[in-house]
């Protein structure tokens, strides 16, 4: 019986030690896995696509205020960008010249109001969401509006305002979703 339990605990750490072997591999070539609701559940690779309206990306937040109390509140997860933010992915919905408006009826861009992005007051614990303060602006070449297209309830765009384009870390293209 002994040995037996001893074949079994070195047969289970061989195969833990190949799953995150499996994982670390998959992930240096360019797999990421997105949990929350963003951009749709499911498997992505990194890509070498230009950033462009209409594409997933991922992206490192930048270390100033909002995403600080965002990260204190839970809206984040630590990682490796800098601040010790973990990455965010979204859709680039607007770009170069675009006209946004941010009013309580949601996001316009170009006058076309995009779905999903009505802004929400507070979250689940009642806490005041912050809100970009601009409500009519136009995006600069560098500057990017970044949000859900699937989820009303994502910390996005609306209340973060336009990310710089040196904070994208990628495009990221759908393997698998559910």
């Amino acid at each position: 019986m002994n040995r037996l339990l001893r074949r079994l605990a070195v047969g289970t750490a061989i195969a833990g030690a190949a799953i995150l072997a499996l994982g670390a591999l998959a992930y240096a070539s360019g797999a990421r896995i997105n949990s929350t609701k963003s951009i749709p559940v499911g498997l992505y690779w990194l890509s070498s696509e230009p950033v462009e309206k209409g594409a997933y990306v991922m992206f490192c937040p930048p270390p100033i205020g909002v995403f600080e109390e965002a990260r204190a509140r839970g809206y984040l997860g630590a990682g490796f960008c800098p601040g010790g933010y973990g990455y965010l992915m979204k859709r680039v919905l607007a770009a170069k010249d675009d006209v946004v408006i941010i009013s309580d009826e949601g996001v316009r861009v170009n006058g076309e109001l995009l779905p999903h992005s009505a802004p929400i007051r507070a979250d689940r614990n009642g806490r005041p969401l912050p809100r970009f303060p601009a409500e009519r602006f136009t995006l600069g070449g560098s500057e990017l509006l970044l949000m859900s297209d699937v989820s009303g309830t994502s910390f996005d765009g609306r209340y973060f305002g336009p990310i710089h384009r040196s904070q994208i870390k990628g495009v990221i293209r759908a393997v698998f979703t559910w």
